[in-house]
């Protein structure tokens, strides 16, 4: 497994921190990929993936974070005690462990960070691998119903892809898109070559048999990659428009599938790309079975849902004051598409920060003519793409806070976007702490 994130985190307790120093000294061997780690480490800690609640696991490009937030609160609306892992965090490492509805508290995750890092530090694990370890440790440890988990990058060498079928109730595929490309599109015997394969071919790789897998439309290529990783696992495969579908109609949200029709409220998460997440949990719970889920549940999840840097309106506070922000951590061509689409017909100053191996157009060029102005802002502690590489129009801040501060006031919003560190940054200015 590849370490891929440099995102170790700070904590203001010394116990956390500690751990989290230990994780930052960890050094993976280059170019390392499969399961065999994560795998040895389960070992060592007397293989907790095996004695977890029955687990949702969702991969995908865009919008896999939204599903398991649906996902959960359609579970916990039904009165399901859930645990949920999901990555990277904004502002907190806790936030990648959620213990029956409450985020992990600082004493309890310096000792699981700990005892797994004691267990297996001489594996040399990656970053992920030992917040995952860390993760499923507690959730076989803690009652609950169900656990949500999140892939954290491409699907069949991330390290929640040690879950093996027992366990799991339904695998689900988002938005297939390109983003994280030198990671997942290194050619290899037997694989396929055409990007878009390819990525379909990797998310697919969480596919197990006798689970159903349930996904997204997606075009030809992606879908046939991913229709042959089903067959090839023995995977009961459920696709949009096929099996289930999921749209607006006269501003209500319509779920159809072989068990029936289900007329919903649209859902709280603002965008019309919310439909299709909203959508993909609703299939996943409607085709498994290993929990209870009624149709009151899912409205009631609908409404309850939170995801925090998902096209999320900031509430006034002391980095954007009263004017209307909205914060979002999108990066790449389909978080592009869904803002520029969110956006078209009005008008908006960009506010934008990204990683310097992101593609610096990807959400310039779809926002287009709804870009009143844009200011670019560093992304704290990673190296970013200068002004001039989001075209002329650019100009310079050295921060957050000095970018609201140029902004003219002029009644048009502010989206800050780009980065989901630079999302973390704008949270933790504004006091908003997801919890």
């Amino acid at each position: 497994m590849l370490d891929f994130g440099l995102d170790f985190g700070r904590s203001d307790d010394p116990g956390v921190q500690s751990q989290l120093d230990r994780l930052a000294r960890l050094s993976v061997p280059q170019g390392r990929l499969g399961l065999d780690t994560i795998r040895a480490l389960m070992d060592r800690l007397g293989n907790p993936h095996r004695a977890m609640p029955p687990v949702f696991h969702v991969a995908g490009t865009n919008g896999k974070g939204s599903a398991c937030a649906f996902l959960r609160a359609m579970l916990e609306a039904q009165g399901h005690r859930v645990h949920v892992t999901t990555s990277p965090h904004l502002v907190r490492y806790n936030e990648r462990i959620r213990l029956g509805g409450k985020l992990i508290g600082d004493a309890e995750l310096a000792a699981l960070l700990a005892e797994v890092l004691d267990a297996g530090e001489d594996l040399h694990p990656s970053f992920f691998e030992v917040t995952i370890a860390a993760a499923f440790v507690a959730f076989a440890r803690a009652p609950a119903d169900a656990c949500v988990v999140e892939v954290g990058l491409g699907g069949r060498f991330d390290a929640t892809n040690v879950l093996e079928p027992d366990v799991l109730a339904a695998c689900g595929i988002a938005a297939l898109g390109l983003d994280h490309e030198r990671f997942l599109l290194a050619p290899e015997d037997g694989t396929p070559r055409e990007p878009m394969a390819r990525i379909g071919f990797e998310k697919a790789g969480i596919a197990k048999a006798g689970v159903p897998l349930i996904t997204l439309h997606h075009d030809a290529l992606p879908a046939g990659a991913v229709a042959a990783q089903a067959e090839r696992f023995g995977a009961p495969l459920f696709a949009e428009g096929t099996a289930w579908e999921a749209r607006e109609e006269d501003g209500r949200m319509v779920y159809r599938d072989g068990a029936g029709t289900l007329d919903l409220p649209r859902p709280a998460l603002p965008g019309a790309h919310q439909i299709e997440n909203a959508g993909l949990a609703i299939a996943m719970l409607r085709h498994q079975r290993s929990l209870a889920i009624s149709s009151e549940a899912i409205e009631a999840g609908l409404a309850s849902a939170n995801w925090p840097a998902r096209l999320q309106r900031l509430a006034p506070g002391p980095l954007v004051g009263t004017r209307q922000t909205w914060l979002d951590g999108g990066h790449n061509p389909s978080a592009g598409a869904m803002l520029g689409a969110h956006f078209a017909g009005s008008r908006v100053h960009l506010v934008l920060g990204m990683l310097a191996n992101k593609n610096p157009l990807a959400l310039v060029e779809p926002l287009g003519d709804s870009i009143a102005s844009l200011t670019a802002v560093p992304v704290p502690g990673h190296e970013a793409h200068p002004p001039q590489a989001f075209g002329p129009r650019a100009k310079a801040a050295n921060d957050l806070a000095h970018a609201m501060e140029a902004i003219p006031d002029d009644g048009l919003p502010v989206l800050i976007a780009g980065s989901l560190y630079l999302a973390g940054e704008a949270l933790r200015l504004n006091g908003e702490l997801p919890d």
